[in-house]
This record gives C-alpha cells, sequence and structure tokens, in this order.
C-alpha cells in the first residue's frame, strides 16, 4: 500500500509521470490531498467550496494527459461548471456558470484533477476573504489569490490558478513561502475569469516549486518549450531596488541580500542597476489604466448592486474612478513601447531580482500592498516569487524574478537558478 502522506508531498511532474506510468493512481492522490485538506482547511480555510466526493469522482474519470493525477485549486473567480463561482463576493453567492473557463477545462482535459475553489477577495479587489496565513493565522495570507497560495503552502494542492492585475499572485505567494508565477501577459487563456482590467488582468499559477510552475505552464500553455528553458551559463542578474525601495522593510532587504549572497556563491553575477528617474511615473500609468478601466468592468456591480457589495470593494471603486480618459489615453500611449522601457529596465542583465512584497505577512485581515508588483504588471513580463527564506516574524518572505516581454522559458529557467542557489545557501 502506497504511503497516502508520501503520496501528498510529492512534485506535480513527479505524480504525472507516476501516474502515467501506471505505479499509482489519480484517485489515489486525489485521496491524500483529500484527507491533507480534512486536517488542514479548518484552521487554513483556503477552499470557497471543496467536495470530497465530487473531486474522488472527477479522479477516476481524469484522462491520460501531461498533468494526469495533479491537483488543482482554482480561484473563485474563475468560472466552473460543477461547482459554484461566487467571485469573492455574497452578490453571486451560489452562483453556477454554464461552462468551465479554458483553463479548468484543459486542466481536466490533460489529466489535472481539480479539488475545488480557493478563496478569492471581493471582485479579485482588496476586501478580504476567510483565508488565515498557514504559518500564522493572525497574519493575512495576502490577496487577492489568498485561498490559492494557501493551500499550495499548507500542502492542500500542488497548483492552483491564480490571478493578477495589481500583485494578486506574486505578494500572497511571498507572504506565504511558495512560488507565485505571473506569465507574460496573454500565456494563459484569460476568458471565463471575472475581469477588472482588460489591460492588466493575468491569470498565473501558485506552486510549490519554480519547476512546478514551468511543467504546468508548459502543459496548459501548449507550449513544451517553456519548461526547457536554459540560464545559458552563469547568469548576469541585476538588483533593481525600486524607485519605492524606503517602503522595503528590514525582512525584505534582508531577503534580497540573501539572494544575491546565494546567486554569487552559485557562479551567477549580480549588477546593481540605477533606477532611472523616469521608473516612477510608472506607477502613475498604472493608476490611470486600473482607474479607468477598473470602475467601467464593475460598472452593474457598482451601479446595481452597490448597496450589496462590501464598503471596501465599494470605496476601492469609487476611488479608482478619478481617472480620466485623457489620463487613460496617454498611459496607453507610452505603453506601446513596453518592450524598450523593459529593456533599458534590464541594463543588459538575463533578468532582474526586486521586492516581491514590502516584508512579512502584515497582521490581521488586509491584503498588503502591491507596490513592487504594480510596474511589472503594467509592463507585461513574467515575474516569479520565490521563497527567499523567513523575516524576524518567523513568516516567509520571497523576491520577485522579472524576465523580458515573452522570455518565459528563460525567466523561469533563471528563477529556477535563484531557487536551487537560496536552497543550497540556506
Amino acid at each position: 500500500m502506497t504511503d497516502v502522506t508520501h503520496l501528498a508531498d510529492l512534485s506535480a511532474r513527479e505524480t504525472a509521470r507516476r501516474v502515467s506510468a501506471g505505479e499509482m493512481t489519480a484517485e489515489a492522490v486525489t485521496a491524500a490531498f483529500a484527507d491533507r485538506i480534512a486536517a488542514m482547511e479548518l484552521e487554513v480555510q483556503a477552499f470557497a467550496f471543496f467536495d470530497r466526493e465530487r473531486a474522488l469522482a472527477e479522479a477516476k474519470a481524469a484522462p491520460a494527459g501531461p498533468l494526469a493525477g495533479v491537483t488543482f485549486g482554482v480561484k473563485d473567480v474563475i468560472d466552473t461548471a460543477d461547482m459554484p463561482t461566487g467571485y469573492g463576493s455574497a452578490v453571486y453567492e451560489g452562483h453556477r456558470p454554464l461552462w468551465d473557463a479554458p483553463a479548468v477545462a484543459l486542466t481536466r482535459a490533460f489529466g489535472g484533477v481539480v479539488m475545488g475553489k480557493t478563496v478569492s477577495t471581493e471582485f479579485a479587489m482588496s476586501s478580504p476573504g476567510k483565508t488565515r496565513h498557514p504559518v500564522n493565522p493572525a497574519h493575512t495570507p495576502g490577496g487577492s489569490s489568498s485561498g490559492s497560495c494557501a493551500a499550495v503552502a499548507a500542502g492542500m494542492v500542488q497548483i492552483a490558478f491564480g490571478t493578477q492585475t495589481a500583485g494578486s499572485i506574486l505578494r500572497p505567494a511571498s507572504y506565504c513561502g511558495v512560488v507565485g508565477y505571473k506569465p507574460s501577459f496573454g500565456t494563459l487563456n484569460r476568458a471565463g475569469i471575472k475581469p477588472l482590467s482588460d489591460t492588466l488582468d493575468h491569470l498565473g499559477l501558485v506552486t510549490r516549486d519554480v519547476r512546478d510552475a514551468a511543467f504546468a505552464v508548459a502543459a496548459l500553455a501548449e507550449r513544451p518549450a517553456l519548461a526547457q528553458g536554459r540560464t545559458g551559463g552563469a547568469p548576469l542578474i541585476g538588483l533593481f531596488r525600486t524607485s519605492r525601495w524606503a517602503q522595503a522593510e528590514p525582512a525584505t532587504r534582508d531577503a534580497l541580500a540573501r539572494t544575491v549572497t546565494a546567486i554569487e556563491a552559485a557562479g551567477g553575477t549580480v549588477r546593481e542597476l540605477e533606477v532611472p528617474d523616469h521608473f516612477e511615473r510608472l506607477y502613475a500609468l498604472f493608476d490611470a489604466v486600473m482607474g479607468f478601466e477598473t470602475p467601467r468592468t464593475l460598472a452593474y456591480e457598482h451601479r446595481v448592486m452597490g448597496a450589496r457589495i462590501s464598503p471596501i470593494t465599494r470605496g476601492f471603486i469609487e476611488t479608482l474612478s478619478r481617472a480620466t480618459r485623457a489620463e487613460y489615453d496617454a498611459a496607453l500611449a507610452v505603453l506601446r513601447q513596453r518592450e524598450a522601457i523593459v529593456e533599458e529596465l534590464l541594463g543588459g542583465c538575463d533578468g532582474l531580482i526586486t521586492p516581491a512584497a514590502p516584508g512579512e505577512a502584515p497582521l490581521g485581515t488586509a491584503t498588503g500592498d502591491p507596490v513592487f508588483n504594480k510596474p511589472w504588471t503594467l509592463l507585461h513580463v513574467p515575474t516569479l516569487s520565490v521563497p527567499a527564506g523567513v523575516g524576524p516574524l518567523g513568516l516567509p518572505v520571497g523576491v520577485q524574478v522579472v524576465g523580458r516581454i515573452g522570455a518565459d522559458a528563460e525567466t523561469l529557467a533563471l528563477a529556477a537558478f535563484i531557487e536551487d542557489a537560496l536552497k543550497a545557501g540556506a
């Protein structure tokens, strides 16, 4: 008899290999994770919906494929036909879409097993849900992909879908000590996801390690090369502190210093880059884009259901609404030069390391500040939060790895190099 604890500790790629080889079944893997959920959910509260028997039935019927037997959580802003999709809001409680979002449909078609729906903040904005930090429940797990990051961190699924419009994958991943991967814009199909900002919305993944992220995105994007990137020898990595470095807490500053030391010990080179004066302008561009698009995307909820959405969400929409059409058009004009902007910021390096979050997860339920994520989301580059130790409170802290637009294979390989270097230096 295979040990169920061992099954729940396997990587996604090893699970897929063993299930495909007939060494174990998807049902057995799902049962192991269902047991883990039963043991952890009361404390972590990562799931908006979970039904053990539904998950086991899905596993039993799962087809062969590249994701065979791999367990997934699906953020509750992503449509599923067989489970409620409430978009994190009481307004849509019990809502049952007629279809699966393409990302979910492909996960199932490729042999993956959807364990359940993970908690999202309301409309993937800032009004928190019930999820608690998996290390210390007195602290926030971050947001908006709170349930996805907490579920992976607590070992309840191997992979979870997250969405990011500002910092909703990278920041909670840093807080929870897991890998958060926001691919280049459009890498994964965004249909069937509650939208906020068409220019900024990204679909991404939360995983236990970088190689699982590469494995999963290669399957879901049907681009095997995404899992086959190479660093091309000793990488040259830029240390980019951003124009908001003053908001980096000691835990984040120490995490970056540890990462620099680890990279250099592994044979890489780190070059500290100057932050150009115009970098700060990216924040204003971000605010103009999200500020104009999001209130219009949520016009029905705000105008018709305003009394039923949370005061936090309502206030956020009203703040965003200050952006003007002129500011929005001016921002889009600048962003036509995204690739040139990114190349200048990279300064000839293979990629950048920069803060993933201000510091450790704050006390309470507020989801934290996406200050270090907004510019990179705006620029459509691939980014990953890679765990880089713990801070003075004993909570995880990550570093953000940034690559070139469309160079996801190379960025994933660079992040794996950094992850290995950090583990070797731990």
